[in-house]
């Protein structure tokens, strides 16, 4: 097909002017605090307060994503749904105490190497980007076992420094949970049955030649936020994703509902049939991506939105598992990554 391209960015009406959001950021005895982070979480969006606890931001209307207010040693604000024609006063409190003083410390028969392995492969992932992916900081990074669920989980009270030279990031990763669990007593992969880890991403670019570039191409094809993205614009075909239940090839007609807002995509996820009653998702497909990365997609939501970045707003609801599963921090891109057009469609 002659002159179509496929396009990263969705489909739909943007605002045609920049605004910015500013405000001053303060501690509790109203000093002003210099060199606090505010950025966009998951994206290279982002600035630090001036001197005078000054801060200018370009704002991003209706995004999916949360703006983040951080200082090491105060408590992290989140804030979403803010008038941007209002200044924010930002009054930042201190931490009372640290994770690491809170977490008790038990000792198992697992050492710190073995932990921070596996570790390492199910944060970073073990795809050859994740593979090179490295976290500067480890040693801020402990860990306790619970050996009645078999579950290692991980903390850190500073963010972790991940530098990903493959697609040219440093990422500053404020770590939330980790959490692994086994199939056994064991910090071994073989017996990992679940992994899951939450946190706020913000993103540098350290590197942009010609190589990194292609390199984060490969990474964006085939992932989450490729997915979303050609979900918002209606784009299936053989060559990008196409969905199946059943080994049966389904229409995206006949699973989502499609809405375009002003700045964003609504989907709402039509139900599977009556004998899925029982079970708690609203609706699961089979992804083939260009007829070879097989993943599966579980929604436990019947409907969520969608912004110009890919970024949808109810990702915990919505479950990946197979190949694009395998990829985690150490194949991120930010939110606000921009694809160049693809190749012509033949």
């Amino acid at each position: 097909m002659k002159n179509l391209y496929v396009l990263f960015y969705l489909v739909m009406t943007l605002s045609s002017f920049s605004q910015n959001i500013k405000g001053k950021v303060f501690d509790k005895d109203k000093i002003p605090l210099s060199g606090v982070n505010i950025y966009y979480k998951g994206t290279t969006i982002s600035t630090v307060s001036d001197e005078n606890g000054f801060f200018s931001l370009n704002y991003v209307p209706k995004a999916n994503t949360i703006l983040v207010i951080s200082f090491m040693g105060f408590q992290t604000q989140y804030f979403t749904g803010f008038d941007v024609n209002k200044d924010l006063n930002i009054k930042l409190s201190p931490s009372e105490n640290t994770l690491k003083e809170v977490v008790v410390s038990r000792k198992d028969q697992f050492s710190r190497k073995q932990k921070l392995k596996i570790f390492r492969e199910q944060f970073l992932g073990q795809t050859p980007n994740g593979k090179v992916a490295l976290i500067e900081n480890e040693e801020d990074i402990y860990f306790k076992y619970d050996k009645k669920n078999f579950v290692l989980k991980a903390f850190s009270d500073k963010p972790l420094i991940i530098i990903s030279p493959s697609l040219g990031y440093k990422i500053y990763y404020e770590l939330e949970s980790f959490e692994v669990t086994f199939s056994k007593l064991s910090v071994y992969a073989d017996d990992a049955v679940l992994s899951f880890y939450k946190g706020l991403s913000r993103f540098e670019e350290i590197n942009n030649t010609s190589e990194i570039l292609i390199h984060r191409e490969k990474a964006y094809q085939g992932s989450q936020i490729h997915f979303f993205s050609n979900m918002a614009n209606n784009i299936w075909s053989k060559k990008q994703f196409l969905l199946s239940n059943n080994e049966q090839p389904m229409s995206s007609n006949n699973c989502f509902k499609i809405y375009k807002e002003e700045d964003f995509i609504k989907v709402e996820v039509i139900k599977q049939s009556e004998k899925n009653k029982s079970t708690k998702f609203i609706a699961s497909y089979d992804i083939l991506f260009h007829q070879k990365e097989e993943s599966n997609v579980i929604f436990e939501t019947s409907s969520f939105t969608i912004d110009r970045y890919g970024n949808n707003s109810n990702i915990e609801n919505i479950i990946f598992s197979g190949k694009i599963s395998e990829e985690k921090m150490g194949d991120m891109l930010p939110f606000n990554y921009m694809s160049v057009p693809e190749k012509l469609l033949q």
